[in-house]
């Protein structure tokens, strides 16, 4: 048998092909089939370090199955990222997703990771708030003006017309400036207004969605007005007091929040603190947990982060670029016969 070939995407042709399918109804689809228990969910495998700078570093490895049209679908994510990006012009978060073939293991699809990255967390967001977080609803509120800002504004735009302003902020005002701009140009249907502190972005609106990279909590219980919905994405923006007492306290996946000590929810989880009625998303979608909008208090969106929903937006992202034949075919596993044929200057290469 011949060594298969591996398709390659790169974010222009993602982009082009998450333009033909419907991202929310992948996403929930994956999230309906992790709850019913037809998804595979691996643990992760996590490496950190401080580069030259100072800065941390991370590389996450996301492997995971869940059911697609043909069966179940297997692939790993990769995804790295450096908090010293953004300075040098870059997107802090950046990798690669995989799709493994079921018969040989092999992978036969790689693309950019970033892109389907932000987008299935909008996507996690959007659902979040769909089915958790107040009926009415007129506004959002970001804290972070970054490239999960952008899809997370780009998702509302589309999916939720009832947002009409967005409250945002940032520690860099260029990145404020920056998203505003962005803004104007492709989610018209939205006001950005512009704060000048996380207290202020906080209190303007009953949706607030944390983007942040910090390791500091910052957001006190005071700061959020009562009814008030929190996509707390990023790691530790939320103070300890707010998540004790919620009203409710709902995850993507309750093991993978319990054992990651690297966050504040993980570790009150995992010291069995949180009093507040929890779940998950998917089990609210499937029926078998009850939905809890705020009421005089605060509901939390926590997600860890799960590989499945990768997959699946990538699987559906294969299928159209194989049927539009988008993409670059490289045949990266076979070896051809001289290629270990020593020469004056080391070692031959197979033949182009």
């Amino acid at each position: 048998m011949a060594e298969p070939e591996m398709r390659v995407l790169d974010r222009g042709v993602v982009e082009r092909c998450v333009a033909a399918f419907d991202p929310l109804d992948v996403v929930e689809s994956a999230l309906r089939s992790h709850a019913a228990g037809s998804a595979v969910l691996p643990a992760e495998a996590y490496l950190e370090w401080s580069n030259h700078a100072g800065a941390h570093c991370r590389s996450v490895a996301m492997p995971g199955g869940v059911p697609g049209r043909d069966g179940l679908v297997y692939g790993v994510k990769i995804i790295n990222a450096a908090v010293s990006n953004p300075s040098a012009g870059m997107e802090r978060a950046g990798g690669v997703t995989m799709l493994f073939d079921p018969g040989t293991a092999r992978p036969y699809l790689m693309a950019d990771a970033g892109y389907l990255s932000a987008l299935r967390t909008a996507a996690y967001t959007l659902l979040s708030v769909r089915h958790l977080g107040p009926q009415a609803r007129e506004s959002i509120s970001l804290i972070g003006c970054g490239a999960l800002a952008r899809e997370h504004l780009r998702l509302f735009a589309r999916y939720d017309p009832s947002i009409t302003v967005a409250y945002i902020y940032d520690l860099d005002p260029s990145r404020i400036r920056g998203l505003a701009d962005w803004a104007a140009l492709n989610t018209p249907g939205i006001t950005i207004v512009s704060c000048h502190s996380a207290a202020e972005a906080v209190a303007a609106s009953a949706v607030v969605i944390t983007l942040t990279t910090s390791r500091k909590p910052y957001i006190e219980r005071d700061w959020l007005r009562p009814g008030c919905f929190v996509g707390h994405v990023s790691l530790d923006d939320l103070t300890e007091n707010v998540f004790l007492e919620a009203e409710a306290v709902f995850v993507d996946d309750a093991t993978l929040v319990r054992d990651n000590p690297r966050r504040i929810l993980g570790r009150l989880m995992a010291e069995d603190k949180i009093r507040a009625a929890a779940g998950t998303l998917g089990e609210v979608l499937v029926g078998t947990r009850q939905a809890i909008r705020p009421h005089n208090g605060v509901v939390i969106s926590n997600p860890f982060g799960m590989s499945i929903l990768d997959i699946a937006l990538l699987e559906q992202v294969a299928r159209t670029a194989e049927e539009t034949r988008l993409g670059s075919l490289l045949r990266v596993f076979g070896l051809c016969e001289d290629r270990w044929q020593p020469t004056n200057a080391g070692f031959s290469h197979c033949p182009t």
